[in-house]
């Protein structure tokens, strides 16, 4: 098993980062340990107030951002006023089973956010990303089922957790299929995946019933099985700049992945499904209006 640390990370001067959800948890975190290293570091953020907060506790070349990835706008003119080259894309933001929620857009809050938004901003940034494309996963992937018809839960019930599950899933087709393409087209960018184990991060912060069965679970993973941010940041440090092949997941080697020092994990059958991960790249630029932007190579 490896043993990578924050330690080991190279230097990285001269690198330019974005890290979207940087104000907080594993995002912070992530972006904290890149900046320790050299690296200038995009604090991509949909509150300014809090960015830079989060950006006065780091080291290093900071610069913050404001991105809403729940507003297509709003990732245009991110993606528009980022003109510099960029080394490492770490698609962190994400929701986690909040209420039905409906983004600028009109896409469900979470598919919307955790995947549409990053799709689009992905595709944006593509021609000026040089190393990589990140996105930042979760075990809770292999509950997820992807509903073409349906991926903004319009015509069924809204549930929570599905809908999160959902989102996931796309993450990692995601992942799959932007390696594809851009492995078509002989680029030397590589996408990789991350899942940060049981973090005790403000992803659940919104279930504040001291009553709920939720709240009680969350209180019970926060205490006694989860890892520290900076512990769950390492998954997505380790995708980011070790040497791993394009189109890898990583994750903690731990017990049943929840913690521990991270290595190269596996996924579920439907997120190694290629046919399906076509189907919702073509499904996303539809819904989006943002296309790869890179010609195959001939």
């Amino acid at each position: 098993m490896t043993t990578f640390a924050v330690a080991q990370l190279p230097a990285m001067t001269g690198r330019t980062v974005v890290v979207t959800g940087a104000n907080s948890g594993i995002g912070r975190a992530t972006a904290r340990a890149l900046a320790a290293r050299g690296a200038r570091v995009v604090l991509a953020v949909r509150d300014l107030v809090k960015g830079r907060a989060a950006a006065a506790t780091m080291t290093g070349e900071v610069d913050v951002r404001r991105l809403d990835l729940a507003d297509l706008a709003s990732i245009h003119a991110f993606a528009e006023d980022v003109t510099d080259p960029i080394d490492v894309l770490v698609n962190n933001a994400g929701l986690m089973i909040p209420p039905l929620g409906r983004t600028v857009d009109g896409f469900e809050l979470q598919i919307g956010t955790n995947h549409l938004g990053h799709f689009a901003l992905t595709n944006l940034l593509l021609p000026r990303i040089r190393q990589r494309v990140v996105t930042v996963s979760s075990n809770g992937h292999r509950a997820g089922r992807i509903d073409l018809d349906d991926l903004n839960w319009e015509r069924r019930p809204y549930r929570a957790f599905p809908a999160y599950a959902q989102s996931k899933l796309a993450n990692l087709l995601f992942t799959a299929e932007l390696h594809r393409r851009l492995t078509e087209a002989a680029s030397p960018v590589l996408a990789t995946a991350a899942h940060p184990g049981m973090a005790a991060t403000g992803l659940l912060a919104h279930l504040d019933d001291e009553q709920s069965l939720l709240h009680r679970f969350r209180t019970a993973i926060s205490t006694r099985l989860s890892q520290s941010d900076e512990d769950g940041a390492l998954p997505t440090l380790y995708a980011a700049v070790a040497d791993v092949p394009g189109g890898s997941y990583a994750g903690p080697g731990g017990f049943l992945e929840g913690r521990g020092a991270p290595k190269l994990v596996g996924r579920s059958r439907t997120a190694r499904d290629g046919t399906l991960a076509r189907r919702l790249w073509a499904r996303s630029e539809e819904l989006t209006g943002v296309r790869f932007p890179l010609a195959t190579a001939r």
